[in-house]
């Protein structure tokens, strides 16, 4: 409203202006909007006493707000509503998406219909809910996954062997002779369609730093460039002692190809969530592994000095020095006990009970901060999906 220079410029932004009383109205839920108000004087923002939480939030929503600016209470009340209504909102949508409308037609800048074609294209790659291509291609990029992945762990069977029963060096080696087998062609299929999905995404995407910059991105070329190392060391190394020598390193890359089980996140929400959520919670995990650490040290110390630091007759060998002794919190802590190691002594064994219940303590209290954010991660992406899912029903009825 500070930025508008003219009454319709105001009336763009509001419902309606009274020039002479110089008063905005919002057709907004007035009671909400008060608690609006108190939460930018005072900094508590609450639910509205007798008013639906959803309804509370879509206000919210409208005037900048998030789940994360309510107080804990409230934000649990919301969690809670929306986890037992599925219902999903979000902010509205931008002007700019409208252009399609009554509004923008007969007044298109040179070169839109150019950067409308782009801008399908990108959201044929990038958004598997957002048409029926877009389903498509996310289909047989998940067969692709599925198939290279099932390729990858066949291969390390004992009874996957070529025919001329080549050693474990000769197999690893990207010959024109692997090449024509079966499994090899499998793999250059799903490494060409990988590649030519990432060329594409990258041409039509809109920033191109941006693009090279996305974790998933990054999975998608730790996953493909394996295998053209593989095939340029064994173009220039040939058949000599060199390749035997770099036998584990093809056999390292290779088994890189495991990442591609990530790219199945572009194409499935509890994956997307799962990323979301280690993203906006990346402190939490901070907090969580220095409590870890800090509890790590005091009783791999101690245990050590029990089992093996007094000359009490009875050494452990087991706790012969600190960090052989962190092996041993770190799997009681986390009640894994794998028993390959135990305490002997009477002080050793109370030391570990304190451990195990101490490591339970620990690792419980970051865990409601990351719930909450998990949840709400989850609501604003399925209503994406939903969103997306809208358009498409759309677009298959026409």
């Amino acid at each position: 409203l500070h930025g508008c220079l003219s009454e319709q410029d105001v009336l763009e932004v509001c419902d309606d202006y009274d020039r002479e009383r110089n008063e905005y109205f919002f057709d907004r839920h007035s009671e909400a909007f008060g608690f609006i108000m108190l939460y930018v004087r005072h900094g508590h923002l609450r639910f509205v006493p007798h008013m639906c939480e959803l309804s509370f939030y879509n206000e919210m929503i409208y005037w900048g707000l998030e789940g994360s600016h309510l107080d804990y209470c409230c934000q649990r009340r919301l969690d809670d509503r929306m986890s037992e209504t599925c219902t999903y909102y979000a902010a509205e949508e931008p002007p700019g998406e409208a252009a399609g409308g009554p509004e923008g037609k007969g007044r298109r800048p040179p070169g839109a219909e150019g950067g409308k074609w782009l801008e399908r294209m990108r959201r044929t790659f990038e958004e598997p809910t957002s048409s029926v291509a877009a389903q498509v291609l996310a289909t047989v990029s998940i067969l692709f996954v599925i198939v290279s992945m099932v390729v990858l762990c066949a291969s390390t069977l004992p009874e996957w062997r070529a025919p001329e029963n080549r050693s474990v060096e000769e197999q690893s080696r990207y010959t024109a002779e692997s090449v024509r087998e079966p499994s090899g062609i499998i793999e250059a299929i799903c490494i060409g369609w990988f590649t030519a999905e990432c060329i594409v995404r990258f041409i039509v995407s809109k920033n191109k730093c941006e693009f090279v910059r996305r974790p998933l991105n990054i999975i998608d070329l730790l996953a493909i460039t394996p295998y053209y190392i593989s095939v340029l060391m064994t173009v220039f190394t040939g058949e000599n002692s060199q390749l035997q020598r770099a036998g584990v390193t093809l056999r390292v890359l290779r088994m890189m190809r495991i990442f591609w089980v990530i790219k199945l996140a572009r194409h499935f929400i509890g994956l997307q969530t799962l990323g979301l959520t280690l993203k906006r919670c990346y402190r939490e995990m901070v907090m969580l592994l220095v409590f870890i650490c800090v509890a790590m040290a005091i009783f791999s110390a101690l245990s050590q000095l029990l089992e093996n630091g007094l000359d009490l007759g009875t050494k452990n060998k087991d706790y012969a020095s600190i960090p052989a002794a962190c092996w041993w919190v770190i799997i009681s802590m986390t009640t894994v006990g794998y028993g390959d190691m135990c305490p002997i002594t009477v002080p050793g064994r109370i030391l570990g009970g304190i451990c195990v219940v101490s490591g339970i303590v620990l690792l419980a209290l970051p865990i409601t901060f990351i719930y909450h954010s998990f949840v709400q991660c989850y609501h604003e992406l399925k209503f994406r999906s939903a969103r997306y899912s809208r358009s498409l029903s759309a677009e298959f009825l026409n």
